[in-house]
């Protein structure tokens, strides 16, 4: 029985590196995602029950869930060098002439994208995968190889038997342009649904593929960096005695072993086909679904490479050409401005449709006032665009030598902001610390009385999936709907007078109105939209205040004593609760059957043990999660805080916790419980 586990173990173990090779390493997968995923799941079911086969490179290690307490100094072997760089075609000559000079005649480049990532270093012994070691200062980096695992991309183990038995292997980690894409619309959706406005959501999204990348790799959790889905291309093979004689023939062999090697570097025999390389990827490269911003240009012999050696910073065979970044000029037609769901303006350049990096340019956010007045920016100036992070447009300067020479008069005319809403015309404010003006209009506004009622039939909130946006528009339009109260009036023969309403969707619609009359307080305190009030801190509220008429009444004091409820997240649910507008929504809201109060079932569940107890949570634990030792904690009237402070009561310690939180507990004197402490604190 035991030799047949075995055997299943490793034949599924096989399979899935095979079809992980097929996918990420030569782009061609030959089965689903969910035929993968049951074959994955088989495998790590097999090495639950039996763990004495569970072996270090199995492919179900790279899911992740190893958790970091730091990351280990590691001194490189070989030193990772930087590379000088250079910028014009007049540098690489200079090169080419150096190496000349140096008494070569005969020798071939080979040129290689520059992947713009975090450096890794991977050490290979016997076939394995046993280190990666960032790059660091260039003599010492961290040992990441737990978060490595996780990239599909880096076998765990290589193919064939022809490699040798030791080596590193370097190259760079990267995130795919479109996975920084996903992650940012997921982020963005997630903040909307919260109630941020853009300039916090700009503020909360990844910057660029390069710096997320880096972030991911540095995360504690190894299932965390699972989840983004890095990737990885290799390009420099070192070690004793290697069984090649140039670096070109290196690589390929390292393909043969199953290493992901770039297929768009190229051997050349000399200064003018490295030129005619950066030509064709300085335009191609926008094509590619990772972030250059170079080329890196070898030569190719090793024997050549010892003989030019090394300054004391880099080598002396090896230089970057850095790429311009991607920028052109365009009109700008018009500034536009928009409404979002909490009142926010945001100002946007419309400009005259152009070509960027592989992509058409229409637009270009201006961000707030304060953008507008410092870029000076006017209706019909030449303006600069660049992609920042090769993916977002956005205007970096004015081309005021054309100013007033363009298609448009007012172009010499200076930006007035503006200052009434664009779509209600009421007045616009600024608060103080604050970027963005708003509206304060936000129950007659329409672009906000619509957003707030998308935001309340959302799926985390009222879910109300039959009523979409569309539908929501059409019904405000129709005059049908003017705020979310509204929606639980709406009759079947209103309905019906809707375009494309049907009978079936007009009942459909009603049925999920009436179920969510069964929505929890928590989520219904969500769905009514108080800025800065998302669903995390909702539910805290809910169980803090028990009910809505004890929120409504609750001092700025009592606000603060609840877990990451700021004074300015405090004063807005004050002057939220002080409209009287909101008031008559609420009460029409209650007599319809929402749920203003936490259920029997939840109040039967929570008791007092733990009223003004604050705790912060850290660490892995054995019985519970964090989140349910949480739910706990807010059952019992505690109180979650994220970070340790002179008035922390308890830092509630697991597994690999924090290094940074265990020392600034020792240090304030802040207790320190373990979970068994924590479940004898509820359970008497």
């Amino acid at each position: 029985m035991s030799d047949s586990i075995k055997h299943k173990i490793a034949e599924l173990s096989h399979k899935i590196e095979e079809h992980n090779y097929n996918y990420y390493v030569l782009s061609n997968p030959v089965i689903s995602d969910f035929e993968f995923d049951k074959l994955l799941i088989e495998l790590i079911d097999l090495e639950t029950n039996y763990p004495q086969y569970l072996k270090s490179d199995s492919p179900s290690q790279r899911v992740g869930g190893q958790v970091s307490k730091e990351f280990k100094n590691v001194k490189h072997k070989y030193p990772m060098l930087s590379l000088g760089n250079t910028y014009n075609e007049e540098d690489l000559r200079d090169f080419d002439e150096r190496i000349k000079k140096a008494g070569l005649t005969k020798f071939e480049y080979v040129c290689e994208l520059k992947y713009d990532g975090v450096s890794i270093s991977l050490t290979y012994v016997d076939g394995k995968l046993t280190q990666a070691v960032t790059r660091g200062d260039g003599e010492k980096g961290d040992d990441v190889t737990a978060n490595v695992k996780t990239i599909r991309s880096i076998p765990l183990r290589l193919r064939g038997e022809n490699y040798p038995r030791e080596f590193e292997i370097r190259g760079e980690i990267f995130m795919p342009k479109s996975e920084f894409i996903r992650i940012n619309e997921e982020m963005r959706n997630q903040l909307i649904e919260d109630g941020y406005d853009e300039d916090e959501i700009a503020e909360k999204l990844l910057k660029n593929p390069r710096n997320a990348a880096s972030g991911t790799l540095k995360q504690l959790d190894s299932k965390a960096v699972a989840e983004r889905r890095l990737d990885c291309y290799l390009y420099s093979l070192l070690g004793e005695n290697l069984p090649v004689e140039s670096h070109y023939e290196s690589l390929q062999d390292a393909g043969k072993w199953g290493l992901k090697v770039s297929a768009d570097m190229e051997k050349v025999s000399s200064i003018e086909g490295v030129i005619k390389y950066l030509e064709k990827w300085d335009k191609k490269r926008h094509t590619l679904n990772v972030e250059t911003d170079g080329v890196v240009i070898k030569v190719n012999s090793f024997e050549h490479q010892t003989y030019l050696g090394f300054t004391a910073k880099s080598p002396r065979w090896a230089i970057a050409y850095k790429f311009k970044a991607a920028r052109v000029s365009t009109i700008l037609e018009s500034i536009s401005y928009q409404v979002g769901r909490t009142g926010a303006i945001t100002p946007v350049a419309n400009l005259k449709p152009v070509q960027l990096a592989g992509t058409t340019v229409k637009r270009a956010s201006l961000h707030n006032a304060d953008i507008v007045e410092k870029l000076d920016v006017r209706v019909g100036d030449t303006v600069f665009v660049e992609k920042g992070g090769e993916i977002i447009p956005k205007i970096i300067g004015v081309d005021e030598k054309k100013r007033g020479h363009d298609l448009f008069s007012e172009s010499s005319k200076p930006t007035n902001y503006i200052t009434h809403c664009p779509e209600c015309n009421t007045k616009l404010i600024r608060n103080e610390g604050e970027a963005n003006h708003y509206c304060p209009n936000e129950l007659g506004c329409p672009p906000q009385v619509k957003g707030k009622m998308e935001h309340f039939v959302s799926r985390k909130a009222m879910n109300i999936d039959s009523l979409g946006a569309e539908t929501i528009a059409q019904l405000y339009d129709a005059g049908l709907l003017h705020s979310i109260a509204d929606i639980y009036e709406l009759k079947k023969y209103d309905l019906l007078k809707i375009d494309r309403m049907a009978e079936k969707s007009a009942n459909n619609l009603l049925a999920g109105i009436d179920a969510s009359k069964g929505v929890p307080f928590e989520r219904v305190l969500f769905a009514i939209g108080i800025r800065h009030i998302g669903e995390t801190t909702a539910k805290k509220l809910a169980y803090y205040f028990k009910n809505i008429d004890s929120l409504k009444n609750a001092t700025l004091e009592q606000l603060l004593e609840v877990g990451d409820i700021g004074e300015r997240s405090a004063q807005t649910i004050i002057d939220y609760f002080a409209d009287n507008r909101i008031g008559k929504i609420l009460e029409k809201l209650k007599k319809a059957g929402l749920q203003f109060e936490l259920s029997e079932e939840q109040l039967t569940n929570t008791s007092e043990k733990l009223k003004d107890i604050s705790f912060v949570v850290s660490g892995v634990f054995s019985k519970f999660s964090r989140d349910e030792l949480k739910k706990t904690i807010e059952q019992n009237g505690g109180k979650n805080v994220s970070a340790i402070s002179g008035k922390t009561n308890y830092l509630l310690a697991g597994e690999n916790m924090g290094p940074e939180k265990l020392k600034k507990a020792e240090k304030l004197g802040v207790p320190i419980i373990s979970e068994d402490d924590f479940i004898k604190m509820v359970s008497t």
